[in-house]
């Protein structure tokens, strides 16, 4: 029989999601023209954060299925940034499976990127300086989480909380841990962090509040143009 506490620890909290925005992908580097053809590229391969926050909290282990021409293809990082760095010339889909922790998940998270080399105008110049990126976002939903959970995340910065159900106490936070550990896991000052694409919400917002101005312009820029084309259509009505 299990010990009580581990019952606690699994006890389910109804009516509540608990959301992580993932972004996983890769960015390549050409080696230039005196690379050799079988090692043209130098890649890395990632699950992140959509912050870059530390994922940790909530993974405890990424799993890289590569090609079977390379040596050990199944790649297991156990700690944060998950990733890997790799060399060679061809493009293949990459299996990346995502354990959790026993409190969050019993059930990993799979999930299939294709390794992008590669720039899309391929009859362009390749740089050296300028890596090819290809990400993509993902939110992972655990519902009905549990307490041990929900009092480790409530305060991460990686985990985004709903709204509680009315009257529900949150169970007390667990101690921060240590702010140098955190850091080591996240990938704010990862040296790749400049090519990252931005998915937070707050960007998101601004193109949409960008886009909506365009099209209300547009919009005046068409009333007003048939405006003037009823004015015209009265000057020359006929007799």
């Amino acid at each position: 029989m299990g010990k009580p506490e581990d019952g606690e620890k699994k006890k389910k909290i109804k009516d509540v999601e608990i959301s992580v925005p993932i972004v996983y992908g890769n960015a390549a580097f050409w080696l230039g023209k005196k690379a050799s053809d079988y090692q043209s590229h130098k890649w890395t391969v990632y699950v992140r954060g959509a912050t870059n926050e530390d994922l940790s909290v909530v993974v405890k282990q990424v799993v890289f299925q590569l090609h079977s021409s390379f040596n050990n293809p199944t790649r297991v990082v156990d700690s944060a940034p998950f990733e890997l760095s790799e060399s060679g010339w061809g493009e293949f889909e990459i299996a990346i499976t995502l354990f959790f922790h026993n409190d969050v998940c019993e059930k990993p998270l799979n999930l299939y990127h294709h390794l992008k080399l590669y720039p899309e105008d391929e009859s362009g110049p390749m740089s050296t300086k300028k890596p090819v990126v290809m990400e993509s976002y993902e939110e992972i939903v655990f519902t009905e989480p549990s307490e041990s959970f929900l009092a480790r995340v409530q305060n991460h910065p990686a985990v985004t909380l709903p709204r509680l159900p009315a009257g529900f106490i949150l169970p007390p936070p667990v101690p921060v841990e240590d702010e140098s550990k955190r850091k080591r896991g996240d990938t704010k000052d990862h040296p790749l962090s400049q090519w990252f694409l931005n998915f937070s919400e707050a960007d998101e917002l601004l193109q949409l509040a960008a886009a909506r101005q365009q099209v209300q312009a547009h919009i005046a820029k068409l009333k007003r143009q048939i405006s003037m084309t009823g004015r015209n259509n009265q000057q020359f009505k006929p007799l």
